[in-house]
């Protein structure tokens, strides 16, 4: 999910400093007061899910806001709510642990040289605990000293996904012995979906909002 903060209100006129969004080359980020009704209400819905399976993080005005990302994205409110709903799966109902799930986006955020992507998830991975030298590992990838066998066989799939579209068989067989049916799904879907992210921020050149550039 690109939303990291409190969502604006449509009719909100003063944004605080930092936040207002940028023109990038190619498609103008819409302004929320420009999002269509459904789009904001969808928004809304998804940041504040009905009895999630990981924690939702606080409300925190100081946070990033992704603003952006949405307003490129609310030109097309039918997809991006569509899609939306595998994000917000992948935020808050995944079998896999958060740490998982932050560690297999970074490394396609890495993998797909996708800045917007990277920083946004650079604020979630610190939320959730990964310390800013296992970020700089996980640019290193699954050769980098010290993972454990399950996080190094997790990058191992991210690469094998991103370049060939399939976990190769000894990836898969390491993962397999701690992770079940629906835990493997869940890092094949999070790491297709954060692909699908990683496009659209690279193929529209959004622009890293002020409130994001210190995590880049």
């Amino acid at each position: 999910m690109w939303v990291t903060g409190p969502l604006p209100s449509r009719y909100d006129l003063h944004q605080p400093p930092g936040s207002e969004p940028v023109s990038p080359a190619r498609l103008r980020p819409l302004t929320p007061q420009e999002w269509s009704p459904q789009l904001s209400e969808a928004l809304s819905a998804a940041y504040r899910p009905t009895k999630p399976k990981h924690p939702v993080p606080p409300r925190d005005p100081a946070a990033p806001k992704g603003l952006n990302a949405i307003g490129v994205l609310a030109h097309h409110p039918d997809v991006t709510i569509a899609f939306n709903h595998l994000i917000t799966h992948a935020l808050y109902f995944t079998t896999i642990s958060v740490r998982q799930r932050e560690l297999l986006i970074l490394r396609v955020a890495h993998l797909r040289d996708a800045q917007y992507e990277w920083a946004q998830h650079v604020y979630q991975a610190g939320l959730v605990g990964i310390t800013a030298d296992e970020m700089a590992q996980v640019r290193v990838g699954p050769d980098a000293e010290g993972w454990p066998p399950l996080e190094r066989a997790l990058l191992s799939a991210a690469d094998e996904l991103v370049s060939g579209a399939r976990i190769q068989d000894g990836t898969y067989a390491v993962l397999s012995e701690e992770l079940d049916a629906q835990q493997l799904m869940d890092v094949v879907f999070t790491v297709g979906a954060y692909e699908v992210f990683a496009m659209a921020m690279r193929t529209f050149d959004v622009e890293l909002d002020g409130d994001l550039q210190r995590y880049a």
